[in-house]
């Protein structure tokens, strides 16, 4: 309750009131933040803005991408000439796309009717998956079956026993396919199970990212094609692999080689010489030299003889007798910038 002198109070906040707290609010995360709201410095550096396509996610780089196509091309060319021997006939194999994609998308591309093969390869996780036109798989089991391979015009699904036909070129396909990773791990691939339609599939999550790949097939007069869809946490341990070989190989590495003697030294001749650095004297004071003139030296000239190797100044030494012969006996070696500025007649560059 309220007196007459006070005015009423009430528990509710009126708009105005609700706006100015929400003001104060704002004001102070301001001050604590150090700046105006949605203000950039100048002195950041600015944002890299790159395009990016959701509906196509990429999780591999070109460099790598790259490199699995050049694997699978190995891939193509010799399954093409296994291929060619199975069937006794030329079995023509292109890579027409290779690239990634999400497990839904890649189901939903797959054509109805088809043949689909489940596999499975140890010890990776995962189940990939193999389509194989009707009409080529029908042309191909019935060239296993004495036919001239005759392109089938039929659009049906296969029979059990004509599945059973193709599951022999799908294990030379799959056993191919694992011999391009034998370097990284020994693959063991085995077939699970068969579908025709690829849009009841659930082997994976539908925005898993697969590794997708397309061949052009032409074997007689029959031209189709042949999907093949891994999913990247399938090979993602491979291809981890293969880029940490890729590095250790690339990477510079010096190792220093311990000097070693070898045989053929034995025979090399290398020529000696022993010189002083003395004084320097004029041309017409040479030209006055006559047999039995003196030149005097300085006494410590002996203990600064410079020993030339072809023509190289490599150590410092003391000269001396030793019996009837003149040594010298060495007593540091020069350092490399003292050699190379070293004239060939074992005078100092100035």
């Amino acid at each position: 309750m309220a007196d007459g002198n006070t005015a009423p109070t009430s528990d509710f906040l009126d708009q105005s009131e609700i706006d100015r707290i929400l003001a104060q609010t704002a004001e102070s995360q301001v001050r604590k933040s150090g700046g105006v709201l949605g203000a950039v410095s100048k002195s950041a550096t600015p944002p890299r803005v790159e395009a990016y396509d959701f509906r196509n996610p990429v999780f591999l780089s070109e460099a790598e991408l790259r490199r699995l196509r050049l694997i699978h091309e190995d891939f193509i060319r010799y399954l093409s000439a296994r291929l060619a021997l199975y069937l006794r006939m030329e079995f023509g194999l292109k890579m027409a796309t290779l690239t990634t994609a999400t497990y839904q998308k890649f189901t939903e591309s797959l054509p109805s009717p088809t043949h689909i093969s489940l596999f499975k390869v140890d010890p990776l996780v995962g189940i990939g998956i193999l389509d194989i036109n009707p009409r080529l798989a029908l042309t191909i089991a019935d060239r296993l079956l004495g036919g001239r391979g005759h392109s089938v015009k039929a659009e049906r699904y296969l029979t059990e026993i004509e599945t059973a036909l193709i599951e022999d070129v799908v294990t030379i396909f799959l056993e191919e396919w694992c011999g391009q990773w034998k370097h990284d791990q020994e693959l063991r691939p085995s077939i699970i199970g068969h579908e025709n339609n690829g849009r009841f599939l659930q082997t994976s999550p539908r925005d898993a990212i697969m590794l997708a790949m397309t061949l052009e097939v032409n074997f007689g007069d029959c031209s189709e094609q042949i999907q093949i869809g891994v999913p990247y946490y399938t090979i993602e341990p491979i291809v981890k692999r293969m880029q940490a070989r890729r590095q250790k190989d690339s990477a510079v590495t010096t190792v220093a080689r311990a000097a070693e003697w070898q045989d053929s030294y034995n025979r090399i001749n290398v020529p000696v010489r022993a010189e002083w650095e003395a004084f320097d004297i004029t041309l017409r004071e040479i030209t006055s030299l006559r047999v039995g003139d003196v030149v005097e030296l300085p006494g410590s000239i002996c203990a600064d003889t410079r020993l030339l190797l072809n023509g190289t100044a490599k150590f410092v030494g003391t000269v001396g007798l030793d019996t009837d012969r003149v040594a010298v006996q060495l007593t540091r070696k020069l350092p490399s910038e003292d050699s190379t500025k070293a004239k060939h007649d074992g005078r100092k560059v100035p």
